[in-house]
């Protein structure tokens, strides 16, 4: 299923009742910035693991943001990529007694003791995009996100396909889980060699460095993969510093990102719809907090992954502009 089509179908069925009458009226409401039910003004936290000026979770926002206005939810956001400033943060929203926390896990043992504390106040909790396989042990309702492994494996595959033999996978945030897990999932299925490099995702000179020098030293690395959209036109420019021929693939879209795919200056790129993430996360806790339903049955909801090639760019444009501005 495309990104624009998930995002939207997500949407309607968030908002549905056993009537198109009454959708439609539902749909109105939101659309004029009034709620579409009636519930109580809960409060609902979402604490994520994203630096200063990372786009991806202005995407996850966007949904969450639209998901709370539809469901009459006092929207909450705070963000920090150190663990134990994120868990204090997660701390913070349980002294503020909300009714509901979103958390990401990409430093899932700095999270654990916080996340306990939270389920043995009553605050329901949720799990977005890293820490799937904590997410239940942790006492979470559910997990929403890709699988990161087998997101990773589906870039090994595409990289094969492409006739790729070896490639360099940079992480960008030390002690990521999800990033190990990305670049270990790629390297299960590639047929040729990959290779981590690791630089400092908060310094894009440094990224840009770093990637250029590798490519100058290693003539025969013909792909590089990077696991954030902001990094993939890092990585064009390193390239080309470094006069390489090598392709370019990404996780994660924006406007650049698109851009790059029509062009062609991007081989690739890897989806895993960052707004149905925030959209989802928003409504499940409604959902729980409403009727006590309960979606994936102690499974992860996943969201992605979707290769998305020069031949999907043109029609996932509207949906990006939309979701970014």
């Amino acid at each position: 299923m495309g990104a624009v089509v998930a995002a939207a179908l997500a949407a309607s069925l968030a908002g549905c009742s056993s009537t198109g009458g009454k959708r439609a009226e539902e749909r109105a409401k939101a659309a004029a910035g009034r709620p579409a039910v009636s519930t109580p003004r809960w409060t609902f936290a979402m604490i994520t693991h994203a630096g200063d000026g990372d786009t991806f979770w202005d995407i996850v926002q966007k949904g969450a943001k639209e998901a709370a206005a539809k469901d009459n939810i006092n929207f909450v956001y705070s963000h920090d990529d150190q663990g134990q400033a994120q868990a204090q943060l997660v701390q913070n929203a349980i002294d503020q007694r909300v009714d509901g926390i979103i958390v990401s896990l990409a430093k899932p043992e700095a999270l654990k003791d916080v996340v306990g504390k939270a389920v043995k106040a009553g605050i329901p909790v949720v799990t977005v995009n890293s820490g799937a396989e904590q997410s239940r042990a942790y006492g979470a309702l559910t997990h929403i996100g890709q699988d990161e492994g087998i997101a990773g494996e589906a870039v090994g595959t595409e990289l094969t396909a492409r006739g790729r033999t070896k490639a360099i996978c940079v992480l960008h945030e030390s002690g990521n889980v999800g990033h190990e897990q990305r670049c270990a999932g790629a390297r299960k299925t590639f047929g040729g060699a990959m290779e981590n490099l690791y630089v400092e995702g908060t310094n894009m000179p440094s990224v840009q460095a770093a990637i250029q020098a590798k490519l100058q030293a290693d003539p025969g690395v013909d792909a590089v993969v990077t696991l954030g959209a902001p990094f993939a036109a890092t990585a064009v420019k390193a390239k080309e510093g470094a006069g390489s021929k090598a392709e370019v693939d990404t996780f994660d879209l924006n406007p650049a990102v698109l851009q790059g795919l029509k062009s062609g200056g991007l081989g690739f790129a890897v989806d895993q719809q960052p707004y149905l993430q925030g959209y989802e996360a928003v409504d499940l806790l409604w959902l729980y907090r409403y009727n006590a339903n309960v979606l994936g049955g102690g499974k992860p909801v996943l969201t992605g992954p979707q290769i998305v090639t020069k031949d999907q760019a043109a029609q996932l444009e509207e949906y990006i502009r939309r979701v970014t501005r």
